[in-house]
């Protein structure tokens, strides 16, 4: 859902600095490097414990990700490369976040349980994605799900600036892995194999 009306928000200020981003020459598959670089640093940064810093950083990282498919549209270099190197490097956006925000807890008192929670996150997201994944690898569209990777930024922005991390990683571990499961019913449906368990 947000995802959806997210995109129709921002998509008029974002392609007026995507105009400006594609005249200085930088490439869509450059910017895909540059924004998980980015995404890298405020990994550190929440690693070190600046979790409300780090929560302001990110969504400057988060805006920045949008920008190559915007340039790659606005420029015509649309590519299935550029595809990939994209959905490839959201996912090691979204784990180098998660690992540094378990990198934090190590660091504290009893940080079993956000470890773990962190950790069935982490599981679920890398689900949600290659649910997708592999059913358009065999010919299925599968696009359900209601907490798909916007919605995953969004509440983990949310939780590190207002300080509820911990009840934003038992969202995220649960919510994560319903939308896997919801994926797997979607695809059980429209795959339309005569033989079913």
């Amino acid at each position: 859902m947000i995802s959806k009306y997210g995109r129709e928000f921002i998509a008029v200020p974002l392609s007026s600095i995507a105009r400006w981003i594609e005249s200085t020459g930088l490439t869509p598959n450059m910017l895909t490097l540059i924004g998980f670089a980015l995404t890298a640093a405020v990994a550190a940064v929440l690693a070190s414990g600046q979790l409300f810093l780090g929560g302001w950083l990110l969504i400057a990282a988060a805006l920045f990700d949008t920008l190559d498919g915007a340039v790659a549209r606005i420029s015509g270099k649309t590519t299935r490369f550029g595809a990939f190197l994209d959905s490839v490097m959201d996912r090691y956006s979204e784990a180098v976040t998660l690992l540094a925000i378990a990198a934090y807890y190590l660091t504290q008192p009893e940080p079993q349980l956000p470890v773990m929670l962190v950790f069935f996150a982490m599981a679920g997201s890398l689900m949600v994605s290659y649910a997708r994944a592999r059913a358009e690898g065999l010919g299925i569209e599968c696009k359900e799900g209601f907490f798909q990777r916007t919605e995953r930024i969004v509440v983990l922005i949310v939780g590190l600036i207002f300080g509820w991390l911990l009840p934003v990683l038992w969202i995220l571990a649960i919510g994560t892995n319903l939308t896997a499961i919801q994926r797997i019913v979607d695809v059980y449906r429209n795959a339309g194999d005569s033989a079913r368990p």
